[in-house]
């Protein structure tokens, strides 16, 4: 009598423990699907904005010739590349969750890449913007919008709290900031900010209209 009360507790423990052990593995599994889904539906929405892009790179701006160009400056997509760490992504405009699945997101009411004024493009950490932390000092991002090609240099990198507005601010001079959620490998909603701060380089596109303009108000 003493040998079965134990011998009976050891199995329904047992099977207890196949129980969680079952819903544990099924609950994996909702995740692996969940988080494959969301993956695929990333690359299939970056694929139908390349194919915008393309067509409005191939268009004038302002052309009404096809509905899926419009000739406001929200509707222009921009394309972002850093060879450091292989990242070439069509971003879309705006921040909400929806639209940082599709592709990085430019901040609304930040200027655009290639303005003068600080253009804010923000990405989530585990996907578009994994390995922005790679980069330093002196390393170059190119963004391209409307046929134009401009290039940026990497200023700083730094780390922030969430509600620091100071990054987004707008400058005077070209400048493009990054950001994204910080640490990049935390489980969770992360704690912090990585902001890496980009200057226009000279000669690019915005740059000599400027300095056009100044040298023919200079001849005037």
């Amino acid at each position: 009598m003493r040998l079965r009360q134990p011998i009976s507790q050891y199995i329904r423990q047992a099977a207890q423990l196949r129980v969680l052990a079952h819903a544990l593995i099924a609950c994996g599994l909702v995740l692996v699907i969940y988080v494959s889904a969301e993956y695929v539906g990333m690359f299939h929405d970056q694929r139908q904005l390349e194919r915008e892009w393309a067509e409005q790179e191939r268009a004038p701006v302002g052309n009404s010739s096809s509905r899926s160009i419009a000739s406001a400056p929200s509707d222009r997509l921009t394309r972002i590349l850093i060879p450091k760490i292989n990242l070439d992504a069509v971003v879309v405009e705006g921040t909400n969750n929806r639209d940082l699945m599709k592709g990085p997101g430019h901040i609304r009411n930040t200027a655009y890449p290639g303005q003068a004024g600080n253009s804010v493009i923000s990405a989530h950490r585990d996907t578009f913007f994994r390995n922005i932390y790679e980069l330093q000092k002196g390393d170059v991002i190119e963004v391209r919008r409307n046929g134009q090609a401009y290039r940026y240099e990497v200023m700083s990198k730094k780390i922030v709290d969430p509600d620091d507005v100071s990054v987004i601010r707008p400058s005077k001079d070209a400048r493009l900031t990054l950001i994204t959620c910080y640490p990049t490998y935390f489980i969770g909603p992360a704690p912090e900010r990585l902001v890496v701060a980009a200057k226009l380089l000279p000669n690019s596109p915005t740059e000599t209209a400027q300095n056009q303009a100044q040298a023919h108000g200079a001849a005037e």
